[in-house]
């Protein structure tokens, strides 16, 4: 059987959002937050290692200060596929280096997809038949195709696909040219964009022909296409910090989405342990918890000896790690990120971090 694609996984990201649990030297790709027991890199590499041939053709992309992480929690990956950038530029760096180290291996016809290290998917068997359909778009078509997950609600945290024209149907699921992507709306527009039928979510999953991108990159992002080509990762501190959505994926006329029907999240950060885990239960309870006149909470201890107790509260994140405590509510959680770059400016407590 043939081979799907040579599959990538980003695994460059802080997770800041899930602090104080993920830390700058254990981030929250290296954490286990679903109740697998497995990390989500771990896990995402699980899904992807029947898509190309083993650990032999899984890549890892990250930073040198999280390289040796990755290689502690997959021990199996080859070094030679592990890419440790410099330092952080966002996604369109990571992409065209790899898309560089993979075309001196497989060729410029081989297939590659991308995959975020920190995501949750579900019906793992839908989910490769539908990387096999975006594989076959890739190859046929000359397609940079993208993954548009159906949303469940009116989210003002997720980028948006719009659908244009169907150009057919790959693998049993029909395709559709990108009319345009659209960041993060206001909540009137994500209910808009959610009635028409006619948006996805962009659930940041990439998969095309290696010489494809690597000829829209060089049309679209030149400078930076002739620094990594010439130097490699020496490059990076020359290199612009962008993401491959707009260095790339905004511009070019070859993207095209593929909706699938598989159950995904993005662990944006604590609130989506909620939406995993809660169920019809009154709280998430990762801690020894006791609660009294309590419901609507997350609660997390890294200790398992240790415990939290709540009393005549609603709707909040609690979590134990350290010496660090954090409380928080539901609809805040957004605003981990000021209390990062208080601590970061802060020499006592940048240790935090």
């Amino acid at each position: 059987m043939t081979k799907t694609l040579i599959p990538v996984i980003l695994a460059g990201g802080k997770g800041e959002r899930f602090w104080p649990l993920s830390r700058k030297q254990r981030p929250k790709q290296f954490l286990s937050l679903d109740g697998s027991g497995k990390s989500l890199l771990q896990a995402t590499a699980d899904r992807l290692l029947t898509l190309g041939n083993g650990w032999d053709d899984l890549w890892v992309v990250t930073s040198e200060m999280l390289a040796a992480g990755v290689r502690e929690q997959l021990p199996l990956l080859p070094p030679e596929n592990l890419l440790a950038e410099p330092e952080g530029r966002d996604t369109a760096p990571a992409v065209a280096w790899t898309a560089i180290e993979t075309a001196k291996r497989y060729g410029e016809d081989a297939v590659v997809g991308f995959f975020p290290a920190d995501h949750w998917i579900g019906e793992p068997e839908e989910f490769e038949k539908t990387l096999e359909a975006a594989a076959e778009l890739a190859r046929k078509e000359s397609a940079i195709a993208t993954l548009g997950v159906k949303p469940s609600y009116a989210s003002t945290g997720y980028g948006y696909i719009e659908q244009g024209e169907e150009i057919g149907s790959f693998g049993g699921f029909p395709a559709y040219r990108v009319a345009r992507f659209t960041e993060k709306p206001d909540r009137t527009t994500a209910e808009e964009f959610v009635a028409s039928g006619k948006f996805s979510w962009n659930g940041g999953i990439f998969v095309f022909r290696v010489g494809t991108v690597l000829t829209e990159l060089r049309n679209y992002v030149p400078e930076m296409m002739a620094a990594l080509e010439a130097k490699g990762a020496q490059a990076y501190s020359e290199l612009p910090k962008i993401s491959i959505d707009y260095a790339l994926m905004e511009k070019t006329q070859k993207a095209c989405v593929l909706p699938v029907g598989f159950s995904w999240d993005d662990l944006g950060d604590w609130n989506a342990i909620g939406r995993l885990l809660q169920g019809d239960k009154p709280n998430v309870e990762l801690a020894k918890h006791v609660g009294i006149d309590t419901k609507g909470g997350i609660f997390y201890a890294a200790d398992e000896n240790e415990v939290i107790v709540t009393i005549g509260l609603e709707d909040v994140v609690v979590v134990r790690d350290g010496n660090v405590t954090l409380i928080v509510k539901k609809d805040r959680t957004q605003e981990i990120k000021q209390v990062i770059k208080v601590l970061g400016e802060d020499e006592k407590l940048k240790d935090l971090l």
